[in-house]
């Protein structure tokens, strides 16, 4: 399942770019929510930056957009660990227009890409 969903979003990535060029962004505004509580949190992250979102670590790998619209769609490579443990939860691109297309599955946070950070 993870696996098909990694290829997905490659693919979904690739032909993105085949139509318009990307360039590389300094870091990403994302948005965290604990679903119990309710309580959604937002951040900036530069690329290479490891945050903690409760139990959660959030790591940028990188963050792309479309040259010819900075604010539209972004495109951000995420590796998620849940607690102090090694393994990862989720690893692979998310995509600002469409979160649920690879998505963080946590039963008890979210994780969504807003945009990147272009200033």
């Amino acid at each position: 399942m993870i696996r098909a969903a990694l290829i997905l979003s490659a693919a979904l990535f690739a032909a993105s770019t085949a139509w318009a060029e990307t360039a590389k962004a300094s870091g990403a505004f994302l948005r965290g929510l604990d679903k119990v509580s309710g309580t959604p949190v937002d951040f900036k992250m530069d690329v290479g930056d490891t945050v903690e979102l409760g139990r959660l670590r959030v790591t940028l790998g990188e963050c792309r957009y479309p040259t010819d619209n900075p604010s539209g769609d972004a495109f951000a490579w995420l590796v998620v660990r849940d607690g102090n443990s090694e393994e990862t939860t989720f690893e692979g691109w998310m995509i600002a227009s469409s979160p649920a297309l690879n998505a963080l599955d946590h039963p008890r946070y979210d994780v969504w890409v807003l945009r990147c950070a272009t200033e």
